[in-house]
């Protein structure tokens, strides 16, 4: 593809960590296969690993791998280009390790894969405002790319102030919303009236709803069939 053109895509950011972008944005990326043939995940950075099928791997990376179709998801570096091994917040161990996170690295490694494929899902990192360094930090990332946001909502006591304060944080910087997806990460009371709440306040179309998945489907890194379980609740924006 052209370096002047850019692929079909999506900004993936959810209103808080632990809510869902993984799933969802795998769950994107296969829809997405219904339409184009080069698909592929992207993550800026990414913190922790463990032991997946024998080697140290981070579990985001590894699901976003599953869910592509270009051949560079088979190398992690390639869809990420920082994958540090603790588990908190990227600056943080950054800082800890003497590594500096450069954005323009990052940038770069967009580019890289928008260059070769038709489609691309960018997964941002925590919730939407996460610090980087160089004094840039994921909603920059996101504004910069200029990608539709879809906003993964996790279901769950004080989620309708989380969205709504996100939504603003998008909309301040002039990106699009795409959509919202509410995912239902735990038990929840009034779930319904919560989200009817959030369809009246939220100037953008729910794409779907996912209801909590079984147990063996939650396990990360997410298989095949539970990216496909979610990938039948929800739609691609029109």
């Amino acid at each position: 593809m052209p370096s002047n053109l850019k692929p079909a895509g999506f900004f993936v950011t959810g209103t808080d960590t632990e809510v869902g972008k993984t799933l969802v944005s795998g769950a994107l990326l296969l829809q997405l296969q219904k339409k184009y043939s080069k698909v592929i995940g992207y993550k800026p950075v990414v913190a922790g690993v463990s032991k997946i099928d024998g080697k140290l791997q981070n579990e985001d990376l590894v699901t976003l791998a599953i869910a592509s179709t270009h051949e560079a998801a088979n190398n992690a570096s390639n869809i990420c280009p920082y994958i540090l091994e603790t588990p908190s917040a990227p600056h943080l161990v950054a800082c800890n390790n003497h590594i500096n996170l450069s954005y323009e690295k990052m940038l770069g490694g967009y580019q890289a894969l928008a260059n070769q494929v038709d489609a691309i899902v960018v997964e941002g990192v925590g919730g939407f405002k996460v610090p980087f360094h160089e004094g840039k930090n994921s909603a920059d990332f996101a504004r910069d790319l200029g990608l539709p946001v879809i906003l993964v909502v996790g279901m769950r006591l004080g989620c309708i102030n989380h969205a709504l304060l996100t939504i603003e944080a998008i909309q301040s910087r002039g990106l699009m919303i795409a959509g919202w997806v509410a995912n239902s990460i735990s038990e929840m009371n009034l779930l319904e009236e919560n989200i009817e709440s959030l369809k009246d306040m939220i100037d953008a179309p729910l794409l779907g709803i996912i209801p909590k998945l079984d147990d063996h489907l939650t396990q990360t890194p997410y298989t095949k069939s539970a990216l496909e379980k979610a990938a039948s609740y929800i739609k691609l924006p029109s």
